[in-house]
């Protein structure tokens, strides 16, 4: 029985706990070299692996072996193997073997050799990266080796640039107090900068190489575990022990930047590092056809044994009969009995009837798919000219799977947007400035200023006037706040300041004051310097109140050279606006500014201040010392000390950033919207962040209802409680959908989840979040069931997808790697749909490798993604090009193949079967040789390879213009079990009419020229059978082109060549085993008779289709061409637009709040950590800026510190404060 919760006494969901057995000694490779662990029975292998990474699938010796082995997972190929061996009897083969090997080999090597070039990319790849270089400790000094050559416990040098070879522990850097900042785009493509600190202690007395080298400490941490966002461990060294966590860790694949040194103990190593823990394994991906493909054939297979086995026993029979009737030849049947008879004629008519599943139709498929991927290679329309980047098709056998996708999971950082934020609006004092305001944008004459240091961009003249003119003290002090409330760090490089940004929201406006005059200068532990209109002012930090998730806002007190002491404060709206000393007109005015902000998916923050007396700063502050060295409940005496300074502020304004989106997201999202596509976005950002581009990229509307995670967790316990109830009742658990427990959540499209990764992480692990809150389901779970825990997992996972998806929008922030493929897996088991995921990162890799299709993002950061991907694109938008024409011509191409090859299959091969019945069921061959080996080669492939590689319903253009065709794919509507049995049906009747017209006609006339013999009547029937053939194609041909034409054209003239080639008589006299047909055609076409008798055969083979043409031309469904000009005359789609229309008057106003920034800055501020030197206020730079001014030169993405940095390692506000000072500076 399950292990029960003593408060709640439900059954405990089993955590799986870090386990503490992960050693590391630093400087001892004898160690871990010498350490093993078991892993199958008494097999035991090294523990600690190297740092050599392998994800190439193939080597010399494994490639024929397992690439063979993954082919035969084909039924076809099995089947064609089947055949093959059947073929090597001589009393029951019609062929012979090698015939048949040929193809058969031509389709293997074919496969093959596209997985071989496959692999070798991936061989390169690894190594590429097992190549580069490191410098490793080796005895007393550093040298250059390879990464494949690091182990565990190795100290390596890392310098300003090169890349983490593996996870490693931070020892020491060049930085005061040994911080690291580190660039994470490579794992999840944020340029944002994070910071890590080394320990004290290893920064003290690691200072030399000599030190390093006798550097002893042990590490005891977790195993190697996908836990990107943390770790627990310790390190011993000298007797103490210090703890470790995830500040202290550099992870393999990030990049370091703004720290010239570092040194690491390397950890984990290759696979055994979180983020090739992380990458998953390499899956043979197959489409929906393929799948189907492989049931038909076993399908066919019983129906080819079924039919051979009747024929076989009607053998038998006929035998007997004959062999009764005509004794005198019992001579003949003396050594073969009825029974015999049968048995031979049975394996006879399996390899005559084999032909119906053909080798042809799989090797022509394979050069469609590839053809089909030069297509999409070769579309203009997906390249991307900025970077010179096109479309690329890794993949060549997912084609048709494009056409299908039900739902799209997205990365948002660098897939959706740009990761660059833009100063775009503001509103100050009941006036808004920026572009759409009605003032004329233009650059200033004389003035480089940019709002946006990513490139040059028009500014607010306006507003620039204004902040020129001084005469507004409110638009004084917000640009003021602008310039002094931050944790930005400056630093002078060339004669040039290159700002140091916590965040890319706090650099732009920094960079927008810096615009408007107000130039950010230097910082102390304790001061900050400003230029204001080209006057430099140092104003003196006594205290900073660092942001965080809960807070949402953050504020700095400072004292002006004056001496007055005042607050400045910027934050989230739903805080700022509930703390202010009043509302005025033009505190009202700005909340319509915010509402109009929202409206344009802006990402706002609204701004404060109040002036704060001495006396009251002077007790605020002896309070806030007290608070700070408490041992306990610290941080909530110092959040209510912030709360209480916090009040009765005054209104400043608000700004409005842009998140700008890759170019054509929101339209690339509602056209796939409108194809029944729905996107899931899946991110590590913060929620709201994840919120705010949900609604800039019209996943979510203003009239979204957004599911909280309470509200998530009573709808899946109504669903538990009555899927319990049914499950006492008899009714197996979750046979009643989700939909009847709460019918709403089908019904109101408008709903959308945004979750949390942790949230999740607990209701996919067996329910640990459900005995954590009161009136969880858990708590009504059976006891002591077999297999329960199972059962209850599943339950939960289908009653979690199944809420999800019938949701508008499913947003997901803070999902680590794995969870990101988790929830794709979770789809793909409780939907059976056809998913697709997109990403630029590291951190999406496992969600490409698991989706049905992974696509991948050409972008700056690396090219992981796209070397794991199966199509690689430039932008987002191009998707919907992917998706909507190319998907859907790919889908429409393949079913239409498909059904035609299988038509023409039986159509022209089932009369075999109605010979039978009028050759004593021998096995008799009806066609010549000749025809059974050319008819699937030469004589039909042609015009339906034609429609594999060109057919269309509608153009491009259409396609685009009506997403809603899309969903045809997704219904499975062109190729399915029905399409293919009246395909069956069709094929079947059409041979039946073919020979017994010509059977008929041969039985009571032999002609003017007496052609009634077996050659011509199987001449006769096989042209019949043919000629029908290619009008069916002809008719179902939708689109032409001059190739098509040919492709017609060319099959009746290879018909003619190859029947006059393999029926003269100069071939039947040098090989008349071979040539068995001399002159046949001839004899009989040169016959009247004959002709009619084809024409009539192919009139009523073809009456049937033109009948269902007309009735579905009249009566019937409107074919697609019909459905688009009936709905072109209707109203044209409104157009996408960036703006969420809030009804006017409306109660709750939705709050656009958005700030990448974290808690931890201002503790590295106020101690000093980040500053290299401890200058005097005003002596860091003797600049004088003018307005407007702007860098001349730009630092590189990795030079400026974007970081959105983690909790600081130091306790929260311990120095966070100066201590209170007299009021002179």
């Amino acid at each position: 029985m399950a292990e029960q919760d003593p408060g709640t006494g439900c059954p405990r969901g089993k955590k799986e706990l870090p386990a503490f057995t992960w050693q590391v000694r630093a400087n001892d490779r004898r160690y871990h070299a010498q350490s093993k662990k078991k892993f199958a029975f008494c097999l035991s292998r090294k523990k600690y692996r190297g740092n050599a990474i392998k994800t190439a699938k193939y080597n010399l010796l494994t490639f024929l072996p397992l690439n063979l082995y993954e082919q035969f997972h084909r039924m076809a190929n099995v089947y064609f193997v089947f055949v093959i061996l059947l073929q090597t009897f001589p009393e029951i083969s019609t062929v012979p073997w090698y015939t048949l090997l040929l193809p058969l080999s031509c389709l293997l090597v074919i496969r093959g050799l596209r997985d071989l070039i496959d692999d070798i990319g991936r061989h390169q790849s690894d190594r590429s990266i097992n190549s580069r270089s490191c410098e490793i400790l080796c005895g007393k000094r550093f040298q250059q080796q390879k990464w494949c050559h690091i182990r565990v416990g190795d100290i390596v040098r890392l310098r300003k640039d090169s890349v983490v070879p593996a996870d490693v522990l931070l020892l020491c850097s060049s930085e005061p107090s040994s911080l690291c900042y580190v660039e994470t785009a490579d794992i999840d493509g944020e340029t944002n900068l994070k910071f890590r600190q080394a320990l004290l202690v290893t920064h003290q007395e690691l200072g030399s190489e000599e030190s390093m080298a006798a550097f002893d400490g042990r590490v005891t941490c977790e195993e190697p575990n996908s836990r990107m966002h943390s770790f627990t461990g310790t390190l011993e060294w000298r007797g103490q022990t210090h703890s470790l966590d995830s500040e202290r860790i550099l992870l393999r694949g990030c990049r370091i930047r703004n720290t010239d040194v570092c040194y690491g103990l390397v950890i984990y190593a290759g696979f055994d590092s979180k983020i090739m823990r992380n990458c998953g394994k390499i899956k043979r991906k197959k489409t929906k056809l393929d799948r189907m493909m492989d049931r038909l054939v076993v399908v066919i297979f019983l129906l080819l044994l079924v039919t051979s086995l009747g024929l076989a026993v009607a053998s038998g029979f006929w035998a007997r009969t004959f062999q009764e009737k005509h004794s005198y030849l019992a001579a003949v049947y003396r050594n073969t009995s009825p029974a015999q008879q049968a048995f031979l004629t049975f394996w006879g008519f399996t390899i005559l009837l084999s032909v119906i599943i053909p080798m042809s139709m799989y090797i022509t498929l394979e050069f469609i798919y590839l053809v089909n991927s030069f297509f999409i290679n070769w579309d203009l329309e997906m390249y991307y000219a900025v970077k010179d980047i096109p479309a690329k098709a890794r993949s060549t056998s997912l084609n048709d799977q494009l056409g299908q996708i039900e739902y799209i999971f997205s990365d948002k950082t660098g897939t959706l947007t740009q990761n660059i934020m833009t100063f775009k609006k503001c509103c100050v004092n009941g006036t808004i400035y920026g572009p759409g305001t009605g003032h004329e944008n233009k650059q200033p004459p004389g003035s480089g200023s940019a709002w946006d240091h990513h490139g040059e961009q028009k500014v607010d003249v306006m507003l620039l006037e204004a902040a020129q003119r001084d005469s507004d003290p409110v638009l004084r002090e917000f640009l003021r706040l602008l310039a002094l409330c931050h944790t930005v760090m400056v630093e002078e490089r060339g004669g040039q300041l290159v700002y140091q940004a916590a965040s890319p929201d706090e650099e732009a406006l920094v960079l927008a004051a810096r615009s408007l005059g107000y130039v950010f200068l230097a910082r102390t532990q304790d001061t900050i310097t400003i230029s204001e209109l080209g006057r430099t002012r140092t104003y003196q930090v006594l205290a900073m109140l660092d942001f965080n998730s809960d807070r949402k806002r953050m504020s700095v007190l400072v004292r002006d050279p004056q001496g007055s002491i005042r607050l400045y404060t910027k934050g989230a709206d739903t805080v700022v606006l509930e703390r202010l000393r009043r509302r005025g007109r033009s505190e009202a005015f700005t909340e319509r500014a915010l509402d109009l902000f929202a409206e344009e998916t802006l990402r706002t923050l609204c701004l404060a201040s109040k002036e704060v007396g001495e006396a009251e700063y002077q007790e605020w502050g002896r309070r806030h010392h007290e608070a700070a060295v408490l041992l306990q409940g610290r941080a909530q005496e110092l959040d209510r000390l912030y709360e209480e300074m916090e009040q009765n502020l005054q209104l400043l304004g608000a700004t409005a950033i842009e998140d700008k989106l890759q170019d054509g997201v929101p339209e690339t999202i509602q056209l796939l919207k409108l194809g029944n596509i729905k996107v899931w976005v899946l991110t590590g950002d913060k929620r709201e962040t994840a919120t705010n581009i949900g609604y800039a990229c019209r996943l979510l509307t203003d009239d979204t209802e957004i599911l909280e995670e309470k509200e998530i967790s009573e709808i899946l316990q109504a669903y538990w409680a009555s899927n319990n109830n049914l499950s006492g009742s008899g009714e197996g658990p979750g046979s009643s959908p989700l939909s009847q427990q709460c019918p709403e959540a089908s019904c109101h499209r408008r709903r959308a989840i945004i979750i949390s990764g942790d949230f999740l992480d607990k209701i996919l692990h067996k329910g640990e979040v459900l005995k954590e809150k009161k009136g969880w389901p858990w708590r009504w779970l059976p006891r002591g069931r077999t297999g329960g825990s199972q059962e209850q997992g599943s339950l939960v996972e289908k009653a979690f997808v199944d809420l999800a998806t019938s949701c508008q929008a499913v947003i997901c922030c803070r999902v680590t790697p794995k969870q990101k493929a988790l929830i794709v897996q979770l789809v793909k088991k409780h939907k059976k749909a056809v998913t697709l995921a997109i990403g630029d990162g590291a951190n999406d890799v496992n969600m490409i490798k698991t989706a049905d299709v992974g696509v991948g993002l050409s972008g700056l950061e690396g090219l992981q993604a796209v070397q794991c991907s199966d199509y690689a694109l430039a932008q987002f938008s191009h998707l919907q090009r992917l998706l909507l024409v190319h998907g859907r011509w790919a889908y429409l191409r393949v079913c239409k193949f498909l059904r035609l090859f299988f038509y023409k299959t039986f159509a022209g091969l089932m009369a075999q079967v109605w010979f039978a019945f009028h050759s004593g069921f021998t096995a008799q061959p009806l066609f010549e040789g000749w025809f059974l080996a050319l008819y699937n080669i030469f004589y039909t492939s042609y015009p339906v390879l034609s429609v594999g590689l060109l057919e269309q319903d509608v153009s491009a253009k259409k396609s685009l213009e009506f997403p809603e065709l899309y969903v045809t794919g997704q219904q499975d509507e062109l190729f399915n079990y029905r399409v293919f049995g009246v395909t069956l049906l069709h094929g079947v009747g059409t041979s039946l009419t073919s020979f017994y017209i010509a059977l008929w006609a041969f039985e009571d006339h032999v002609g003017s020229k007496a052609v009634g013999d077996y050659e011509s009547f199987s001449v006769t029937v096989a042209v019949s059978a043919l000629l029908s053939v290619l009008v069916e194609i002809v008719l179902d041909t939708k689109f032409w082109t001059v190739l098509s034409f040919l492709m017609v054209t060319a099959s009746l003239l290879f018909f003619c060549l190859f029947s006059f080639l393999t029926q003269s008589i100069d071939a039947f006299r040098i090989a008349p085993a071979i040539f068995c047909f001399p002159d046949a055609s001839w004899n009989a076409f040169t016959d009247p008779y004959v002709l009619l008798v084809v024409l009539l055969s192919l009139v009523v083979n073809t009456l049937p289709s033109l009948t269902v043409h007309a009735f579905c031309a009249t009566v019937g469904k409107a074919t697609t061409q019909q459905k688009i000009h009936l709905k072109a005359k209707k109203e044209p789609e409104p157009s996408v637009e960036l703006k969420a229309h809030v009804p006017r008057g409306s109660f709750c106003r939705r709050s656009s709040y958005a700030f990448s920034h974290q808690e931890g800055y201002a503790g590295l501020i106020t101690r000093g950590d980040s500053l290299r030197v401890r200058a005097s206020p005003g002596d860091s730079l003797r600049v004088r800026a003018s307005p407007g001014d702007s860098l001349k030169t730009r630092a590189s993405p990795g030079d400026s510190l974007k970081a959105r940095a983690t909790r600081s390692s130091i306790p929260e506000g311990t120095l966070a404060m100066s201590p209170p000072a007299s009021p002179s500076v």
